[in-house]
C-alpha cells in the first residue's frame, strides 16, 4: 500500500504529482480489453435475444430481461467512453473505431459525442467556460440576476422529472441525432453522425424484420431509456455534488478542478461492475487514459483517494436540490438554502 496525503498542502504541486503517479497505471493490456467487450457485447446480445424470444412466444414475464439488458448497454457505453479518451486499447485507430461501432447501439455518434467531451474535461469547475458537455449550472449571483422568465426555465431544467425523465430520452433519441453546436470542428462529427444515424435505422429494421416492429419497441425503447436514464444520473452526481468545486482563472486550474470537482461515487461492487468504474470520476478526471479497469488498482494503492470526493448512494439522492452555486460558501446549495443566506444578509 502507498501513500500520498490527497489533501496535504502543496497547491498545484500536490495535483501535478498526482498527475506522475497516475501516468504508471494508463497502460492498457490487449486481452483484458478485448475480454471486457466481449463480456458486455455478448450478454447484451442474449438478454435481447431473450426479450424477443418471449414476446414471440407470448411469455411477458421474460420481458424482466430488459433490465439486465439496460445494465450491459449502459456498460457498452462505459467502454465507448473509453475508447473516446484513447484507454480502451491504446490504439487511437482500434479505439475509434471500436467507439464508432459502439455507437450504434447506444445512440451515440462517436465522434460528435467525443469532440463535445474533450471539451467538458478540458474545462470541468470552470466558471468562465460553462456549456459544452456540462449540466447547465448558474451561481447564485446569477440566478438572482435572472428574469423571472429565465429563473422558471432553469428550475424547471434543473427539476428531476426533467433532468431524469424528459432529458435523457430527448438526448440519446433526438438530440444526438444532428451534431448541432460542431459547426466548427470539421466535417468529421457530422458525418460520424450521419453514419451513425444511417446504421441504427439498418440495424433498427433488421431487428424489426426479425421480431416485429410492436415488439422491436416494446423491448428496446425501455432499454434505451432506462440505460439513459443511468448514465444521465451518474454524470449528474459525478459533477452536482455539495462539495464540489468551481472557480474562475487564474483561481481554477485543470488539475485541482478534476481532483476537487468530480466525486468518488461510492458503489456496491455489482454496479461498480456495470458502470465500468465511472464512479471512481476523480481519478479519471486528473487522468482521463487510464483504462477503467485499473481504476482500482489505483484506489488499492493509494487508499486516500477513496475519501476524496466521497457520497454514497444515500447521500448522492440528496445532491437532485443543489442546484445554485454560492460563491461565498464554494458550495452547490438549494433555491431555499440560497434564499435564507440572501435573506440573513439583508438583516
Amino acid at each position: 500500500m502507498k501513500s500520498l496525503n490527497a489533501t496535504a498542502p502543496g497547491g498545484a504541486d500536490r495535483e501535478k504529482a498526482w498527475l506522475k503517479i497516475l501516468s504508471a497505471y494508463r497502460q492498457p493490456h490487449m486481452g483484458r480489453s478485448t475480454f471486457e467487450l466481449a463480456v458486455t457485447v455478448l450478454p447484451f446480445g442474449l438478454l435481447w435475444a431473450g426479450a424477443g424470444a418471449s414476446t414471440h412466444f407470448g411469455f411477458w414475464p421474460g420481458l424482466i430481461l430488459i433490465i439486465p439488458a439496460a445494465g450491459f448497454l449502459l456498460r457498452l457505453f462505459m467502454l465507448q467512453h473509453d475508447c473516446g479518451h484513447g484507454s480502451f486499447f491504446g490504439r487511437r485507430r482500434l479505439d475509434d473505431w471500436t467507439g464508432r461501432a459502439i455507437g450504434v447501439l447506444t445512440l451515440t455518434p462517436y465522434d460528435y459525442w467525443r469532440r463535445a467531451h474533450a471539451e467538458h474535461h478540458a474545462s470541468a469547475g470552470n466558471l468562465d467556460q460553462r456549456g459544452v458537455g456540462d449540466i447547465t449550472t448558474l451561481t447564485v449571483a446569477e440566478y438572482e440576476n435572472s428574469t423571472r422568465w429565465q429563473r422558471l426555465s432553469y428550475r424547471l431544467y434543473r427539476h428531476p422529472l426533467v433532468m431524469f425523465g424528459i432529458g435523457p430520452a430527448w438526448l440519446f433519441i433526438f438530440k444526438q441525432r444532428l451534431p448541432f453546436g460542431m459547426m466548427r470542428s470539421g466535417a468529421l462529427p457530422w458525418v460520424s453522425t450521419m453514419a451513425t444515424n444511417v446504421a441504427i435505422a439498418a440495424l433498427a429494421a433488421l431487428l424489426v424484420w426479425l421480431v416485429g416492429l410492436v415488439p422491436f419497441f416494446v423491448i428496446h425503447l425501455p432499454i434505451v431509456l432506462i440505460a439513459a436514464t443511468a448514465g444521465v444520473w451518474l454524470f449528474y452526481v459525478q459533477h452536482q455534488f455539495e462539495d464540489t468545486h468551481w472557480s474562475k482563472p487564474p483561481e481554477w486550474t485543470f488539475q485541482y478542478a478534476a481532483m476537487h470537482g468530480a466525486s468518488h461515487y461510492d458503489l456496491p461492487r455489482s454496479l461498480r461492475w456495470i458502470t465500468g468504474n465511472i464512479g471512481m470520476h476523480h481519478i479519471h478526471h486528473l487522468s482521463s487514459r487510464v483504462p477503467f479497469y485499473r481504476l482500482p488498482e489505483v484506489l488499492r494503492d493509494y487508499p486516500e483517494l477513496g475519501d476524496l470526493g466521497r457520497i454514497t448512494i444515500k447521500e448522492s439522492l440528496g445532491c437532485v436540490k443543489l442546484i445554485l452555486w454560492d460563491e461565498a460558501s464554494q458550495q452547490l446549495v438549494t433555491l431555499r438554502e440560497a434564499e435564507a443566506r440572501r435573506v440573513a444578509k439583508g438583516n
